[in-house]
């Protein structure tokens, strides 16, 4: 689903990160040299940002190297440094260390400087780029209507996995989760630690894991947050998420129902469905401004779904839209517009095995997903479909927990969309001696983002002591 965590501003005082930082005589030598970030990165202010060469192939250390970007806020004499990705994959990391260490309990904060980066192939470090990709809208519907439209979606997902090949085949067969390891090493190293302290959300769990996995001796105190599954395929995966997000939807109905005295959309989750689908077939045959068809506001539904705190947005919208005014639910959908190919992402997922070849299968897996899970089914079999033509064979991976991996802190809110809970609980099997937190709640990637003393006290304890909670139960986030 094309969504990731944003890094959203709260105004907490920080530690800036001088750029000329001398380092404690007591402190292995720091490689980075940290200054300014890049204009565009979307770096805030008090961030500083270094850059550091890896080697494109790492099975060739000395061949061609890239570049990668490394921001960071806090103090280089801090006892513990923490590395934080905010998922994706593909996602940019510049950005999330400001708003982590903001969030960070006074206490943790003191002994913490938060630091993160731009993965290889995204943003400012070494970046993917296939090209400009003109998409038109309104889209077509994301439930093919006849085989002609299906057809139709299909050369669109092969033009995209052409215009990738063409513009980035070399850069395609290392753009990797292990290597994406390999770097965070190599960045531990260049910090001058024998440990590195981690944070990881959605697929940053997986690459904590995998970390964890290949370097154990260096892995310091993980949490990882809304936890992929280690035990299926990327492909599988978007099947997993498809029940997931219907759920979320209709825990989303439900909510907009108990709100009818604001909203006056329904009194019942039926309702609102009900109201909702009469939106969506009315833009599918008068598109609202021309341009936002039913794909685009199923596009809207999907990423409301991954936090509670865009539901009000989403209710607004349909009441604007109701009332004649389509201006709120035009802006949105434009926003996603631009969002419609992630060239990082697709380049992280296409190169995992699992992906078939054969159209015959996905067509197949996702009208039976279709059943349960009407809105989103094919929605997300499309997002991915470039990964059916991919010009680069896929990569063999490290296997999760398949050798001595540290105790590690799984947080995981139960009723998730993107990483259903299901995932989280293999993985807490196959990371022996993990523990793991379920959150009665249903926000991706929360901890830090929203508050939950449950879990922030436990995690706080273990980001101080090391000492791990039991596994347990946690309400709600607030």
């Amino acid at each position: 689903m094309p969504k990731v965590l944003r890094a959203a501003a709260i105004g907490v005082a920080v530690v800036s990160l001088a750029a000329q930082l001398t380092v404690p005589a007591t402190a292995a030598p720091v490689k980075l040299k940290f200054g300014a970030c890049p204009p565009d990165s979307g770096a805030t202010r008090q961030t500083y940002c270094a850059t550091l060469k890896v080697p494109l192939d790492y099975a060739k250390p000395n061949g061609r190297q890239i570049t990668l970007t490394v921001s960071a806020v806090g103090s280089l004499s801090a006892k513990h440094f923490l590395l934080v990705n905010p998922g994706g994959p593909g996602a940019s990391g510049i950005g999330i260390e400001q708003l982590v260490n903001a969030a960070l309990p006074e206490k943790v904060g003191e002994q913490y400087a938060v630091f993160s980066f731009d993965p290889r192939g995204v943003g400012a470090s070494t970046p993917v780029s296939c090209g400009a990709v003109t998409a038109k809208h309104p889209a077509l519907p994301y439930r093919p209507a006849n085989a002609q439209q299906e057809q139709q979606r299909i050369q669109q997902a092969k033009q995209i996995a052409v215009q990738c090949g063409r513009k980035a085949k070399d850069l395609l067969p290392y753009i990797t989760t292990d290597n994406a390891a390999r770097d965070m090493d190599r960045i531990r190293i260049a910090l001058g630690r024998d440990k590195i302290d981690y944070l990881g959300y959605s697929y940053g769990t997986k690459l904590g894991a995998v970390y964890a996995t290949m370097f154990p001796q260096h892995t310091g105190r993980m949490i990882l947050n809304s936890v992929v599954d280690p035990l299926v395929s990327t492909y599988r995966t978007g099947y997993q998420q498809d029940p997931a997000f219907q759920a979320r939807a209709q825990a989303l109905f439900v909510w907009i129902a108990g709100q009818d005295k604001t909203y006056h959309l329904g009194k019942t989750a039926k309702a609102v469905q009900a109201v909702w689908d009469k939106l969506r077939s009315e833009v599918a045959k008068k598109p609202a401004g021309g341009r936002a068809g039913m794909a685009e506001v199923d596009d809207l539904l999907a990423s409301s779904l991954y936090t509670d705190d865009e539901w009000s947005s989403l209710a607004d919208a349909i009441v604007q839209y109701r009332q004649g005014n389509a201006e709120t639910l035009l802006s949105i959908t434009d926003q996603l517009a631009e969002q419609s190919v992630d060239p990082a992402m697709l380049a992280y997922n296409c190169t995992d095995p699992g992906w078939p070849r054969s159209w015959s299968t996905w067509h197949w897996d996702t009208v039976v997903a279709d059943h349960r899970a009407p809105y989103f089914a094919w929605l997300n079999t499309w997002y991915s479909a470039p990964c059916a033509f991919w010009p680069v064979a896929p990569v063999q991976q490290t296997k999760i927990g398949s050798g001595k991996v540290p105790p590690i802190l799984l947080i995981q809110p139960r009723y998730d969309g993107p990483t259903p809970v299901n995932g989280a609980r293999r993985m807490h099997v196959v990371l022996q001696g993990s523990r793991l937190l379920i959150e009665n709640g249903g926000n991706h990637a929360s901890y830090l983002i929203r508050q939950n003393p449950c879990i922030d006290a436990k995690a706080a304890k273990y980001l101080l002591t090391g000492e791990l909670p039991a596994d347990g139960t946690c309400p709600a986030s607030i």
